[in-house]
This record gives C-alpha cells, sequence and structure tokens, in this order.
C-alpha cells in the first residue's frame, strides 16, 4: 500500500484520512469483521488515481480522422469536441464539459462517444442510468452497511485509473424518478454541475474527488423528459436523424463492411447491389436511426454464410449476388409498401408532418361528416374526435374550429356549415399516442376543405401551431419533419416563419426536390391552400 502511494499526489486532507485509518488498522484484530470494513476502505482510497492524468491528443488532424472513421455526418457533434481540444490546447491543461447528445434511436449517440474518447486519447467508461430508482447507485452506501460500495463514479475512477476519462451516462432521459430510496435525477446534479463537482463527495469514500477534468457525455431520446434543473446543467447538441441519402453512404462506408468483417465473406463470395440498399431503406428500414437496416444486412450476411457452408467452396454455388428481384428471399416479404396513406387526397384529408421521439413522420388528419348537414335544422352540430389524442391536440382541434368558424364566414357569409354539421376528427394510427400543438393549421386546413368540399393541393405538407387570431407560431423538430416530407413525396411544405432559422441550417442536399414556404398568418396559406 505504501509503494502504491508514492506513486500518487495524494491531497492532504485524503492523506490525513488515510494515516489515520491505517493507525487504527494496527490496533485491530485481523479476524474482526471491522478489520475487514477497513481494509476494504483503504483499498478504495488508495486506488483513486490521485494526481494521475492521461496524455491527451492536441492534434486537430488526428482527432477529426478518428471521428470520421467511426461515424458519418453528425457535424454539429464532431465540430463541438474539435473546439473542446483546441481549448485545451491554447490552455495547456486537461479540462472537463458536460454534453448532452439528444435524437431518436439508432442515429449512434452512444457509438460516437466511443469515438470520441479514441479521438481525445481518453480512458471510456460507460454506465446507464435508465430505471435507476436509487440514489446509492451514483452517491454509493454510507460504510456502516454490511457489504457497502461506493457509487458508480468511483467505480469508474478505480477502473480507469485516471483523473480525465470520458464518462457517458446513456439513456438520462429514462432515470427514475424518486421514490423510497432518493431521487437520482437530483444525485446527478452534484455530479453534473461544475461549479460543484471539484469536490464530489461520495458516501461511502466521505473524502472529496475532483471531477473537473471528466468529460461527461449525456445521451437522451426526449430532452422534455430530462429533469429541468440537470437539462440546465447540460449543453444540448442534436443528433438528428437520416436521409434515404446518408443511409446509404453509412450502408456502404461503415454497415457492409462491419458486417463483412463479422461473417468473414469477401466482396467475390457476396455481392450487394446498389438497388437492393435502395428497397433496403424505402421499404424495410423507414425509421430515423439506422439500427434496423443494419439488423437487415447482417441477417442477409447471415443467411448467405449458411448457404455458402452448406455447399462445397470451390463450387459456383459459393457465389452469392443479392439482387432486388432476390431479396425477399433473405429479409421477408417488405414492411412498407407505399410511400403515403393517400396517392390523391380528397376534401377533408389533409397531410401535416408529425415529430417524436422516433424521428419525424406524415401525420394525416381527415376530418369526414357524420352525416348530410341540414342548414335548416334547430339542433346545433357537434364534434368528434378520435385517434389517441392528447390533451393538448384536442385544446387545438377547438382552436383549429374557432379559426376555421371565422374563415368560413368571412369566405361565404351565409354557409351555417360549422353551426349546424356533425363532424368527425380522426388522426390515423389510434394505437400510436399523439399530442402537441404543431398541428394546428393542418387542422383548420382540413376543416375548411371539408366545409368548401375542395380537396387541398396534392403532394402538399404543413405543420404550425395556430393561435385564436390565426396567428401561426413556430414549432419543433423542423429538420425531422423535413426528412420526413421528402420520405413522402411532398414537393410543397409550409413552415412557421418564425422557424426560418431552423430551416437555413439544413444541408443543401436536404432541400433539394422540396419548395418551402414561410408564413406568419394563416391567411397566407390559405390563398395557397386549394389548387
Amino acid at each position: 500500500m505504501e509503494e502504491k502511494m508514492k506513486n500518487l499526489k495524494i491531497p492532504e486532507y485524503a492523506m490525513k484520512v488515510i494515516k489515520e485509518e491505517q493507525q487504527k488498522l494496527q490496533y485491530l484484530e485481523p479476524t474482526s469483521s471491522e478489520f475487514n470494513v477497513t481494509r476494504n476502505y483503504l483499498d478504495w482510497l488508495t486506488n483513486m488515481p490521485w494526481g494521475l492524468v492521461s496524455e491527451e491528443n492536441t492534434d486537430l488532424k488526428k482527432a477529426k480522422e478518428a471521428l470520421d472513421e467511426g461515424h458519418y455526418g453528425m457535424k454539429d457533434v464532431k465540430q463541438r469536441i474539435l473546439e473542446f481540444i483546441a481549448i485545451n490546447i491554447l490552455k495547456k491543461s486537461v479540462g472537463g464539459k458536460i454534453l448532452c447528445f439528444h435524437g431518436p434511436p439508432g442515429v449512434g449517440k452512444t457509438s460516437i462517444a466511443k469515438s470520441i474518447a479514441a479521438a481525445l486519447n481518453r480512458q471510456y467508461f460507460r454506465f446507464s442510468v435508465g430505471g435507476m430508482t436509487d440514489v446509492s447507485e451514483i452517491k454509493g452506501h454510507r460504510r456502516t452497511y454490511v457489504g457497502a460500495m461506493p457509487g458508480k463514479m468511483i467505480q469508474c475512477l478505480k477502473k480507469v485509473q485516471t483523473e480525465n476519462p470520458l464518462v457517458l451516462i446513456d439513456e438520462i432521459d429514462k432515470i427514475g424518478g424518486a421514490g423510497f430510496h432518493g431521487d437520482p435525477a437530483s444525485a446527478l446534479l452534484e455530479l453534473l454541475d461544475p461549479e460543484q463537482n471539484a469536490n464530489f463527495n461520495d458516501h461511502f469514500l466521505d473524502v472529496p474527488i475532483d471531477l473537473t477534468k471528466v468529460l461527461f457525455i449525456c445521451t437522451a431520446n426526449e430532452v422534455d423528459r430530462i429533469p429541468g434543473a440537470l437539462r440546465d446543467r447540460m449543453e444540448l447538441i442534436d443528433v438528428s436523424g437520416y436521409l434515404a441519402e446518408e443511409k446509404m453512404q453509412i450502408a456502404r462506408k461503415y454497415l457492409i463492411p462491419q458486417a463483412r468483417k463479422e461473417t468473414s465473406l469477401t466482396e467475390e463470395q457476396l455481392t450487394i447491389s446498389e438497388d437492393v440498399l435502395d428497397e433496403l431503406i424505402k421499404h424495410y428500414c423507414r425509421e430515423s436511426g439506422v439500427r434496423n437496416l443494419q439488423k437487415h444486412i447482417e441477417r442477409i450476411f447471415r443467411k448467405a454464410a449458411l448457404q455458402i457452408a452448406e455447399v462445397d467452396q470451390s463450387s459456383a454455388a459459393s457465389v452469392i449476388s443479392v439482387t432486388s428481384e432476390n431479396l425477399t428471399k433473405y429479409v421477408g416479404k417488405p414492411k412498407f409498401t407505399s410511400d403515403r396513406m393517400y396517392d390523391i387526397t380528397p376534401p377533408g384529408v389533409v397531410m401535416g408532418l408529425a415529430w417524436t421521439a422516433m424521428g419525424g413522420s406524415a401525420l394525416y388528419i381527415e376530418t369526414v361528416l357524420k352525416r348530410a348537414v341540414d342548414e335548416s335544422s334547430d339542433k346545433d352540430g357537434s364534434l368528434e374526435t378520435t385517434g389517441n389524442l392528447g390533451d393538448v391536440m384536442k385544446e387545438s382541434v377547438r382552436t383549429a374550429l374557432t379559426v376555421a368558424k371565422g374563415i368560413l364566414s368571412r369566405e361565404k357569409p351565409d354557409s351555417k356549415f360549422f353551426e349546424k354539421a356533425h363532424i368527425h376528427i380522426h388522426v390515423p394510427e389510434g394505437a400510436t399516442p399523439k399530442d402537441g400543438p404543431s398541428a394546428g393549421v393542418t387542422l383548420v386546413s382540413s376543416l375548411l376543405s371539408l366545409a368548401l368540399n375542395k380537396p387541398v393541393r396534392q403532394r402538399m405538407a404543413m405543420t404550425g401551431e395556430i393561435s385564436l387570431t390565426g396567428k401561426v407560431l413556430p414549432v419543433g423538430g423542423i429538420r425531422e419533419k423535413v426528412i420526413a416530407a421528402r420520405r413522402v413525396g411532398a414537393t410543397l411544405v409550409f413552415l412557421p416563419s418564425e422557424n426560418r432559422r431552423d430551416y437555413d441550417e439544413l444541408p443543401d442536399f436536404m432541400r433539394d426536390d422540396i419548395e418551402v414556404r414561410f408564413v406568419t398568418h394563416y391567411d397566407e396559406l390559405y390563398k395557397e391552400l386549394f389548387e
């Protein structure tokens, strides 16, 4: 133990505790339980990497190559890491930071953390907090308990033996709430606060530990589910979903070579055509990430490996070519057969755009009459909504109805359609819960299309919150929504004017083949609603 301590720069306050415990140990019987507890405590204290720092990479070019080697795209993430390295070079010191990567599943949030550790030449440690309900997992148990252990952060430092590791805290949006064993989200506040973590206090060690050199990276699917105080301490970086073109590049540069390596199949033994990748992306793997695409590619390689293993490897049968004609033999029938639910939308049906933790998607609003309108009737009309709508969306329906009434009374003053009609609004995919205000303009358009009995423009999509006076308010997830619009073949998209900045940040290739118009008030959209 003394030999081990010679190489460490143990601070005075920790050295004092170690000396006290060593003195106590001398007077204890080796067979007593107290001896084992004290010995275990001393082991943990002397196994901390006091003053040990791994030499950080200061070569920006090498770091960029390491990041590009493992992941395609992710411009914002890579840029932020290069900035971090540049600051450390100028400061001539090793610093820490708290970042949070958020985006749909399967876009590479967890895996890029490993690449970042390699690019920075830092030790890597990962722990998941998804479903965690016990504070002791983070802060450790007090030594009075039998079998007490330090928390995850102290275990990390013992394992990596350096004061400046990269620590990945996975699934931070799924952390358990407050319960009988405390609130782990609140325990993370001290760990992830740059002002407090210079003196992080673990219940087991009971000695302040300096975590200012640690680079913390958190991952989440939904930022809104992260407690506000915790979110405030992190720098949020959006890791968005991928377009079909990006998925094609990822499959070609990363997924196929990886599958070849795992199955040992050469390019001569198995060839996969471009058409096959296109077919997989369009009809099997439409989600924002590439995890499902990876599974399908691996499935093709596994089946091909079985075929080759069953025959004589030197024969012609050991050379396999996968084409769009024989693809179903390897991955089964397509999951998606058409791009859109409606090829031609009838009156009352409008394509909106939605954004979830899984990425963007087209959201159709269907509005129909339950029975014919009788304007001479004394009875008032009614409005029914279905499709698993949340409270915010139900309020949005009522707001949209008021706005639609105002526009119809201006365009057709004699019409009593909304007063007498029995309207049913449905949002398809009833098993999926839907909420949020971003379908406001779509709901107004759907109601007006039904009232005027005119179909809206074909291949048109829209998103935006609506106010009672008809103002179109900004919404989130613009990148995902534009990707979804392109995927379903929309050629014209209406967005709120206040989201222009979000749209301008999109890469040029993402804006090709699509026309976007920005509106401040619904009247601007109404002028272009019909052919």
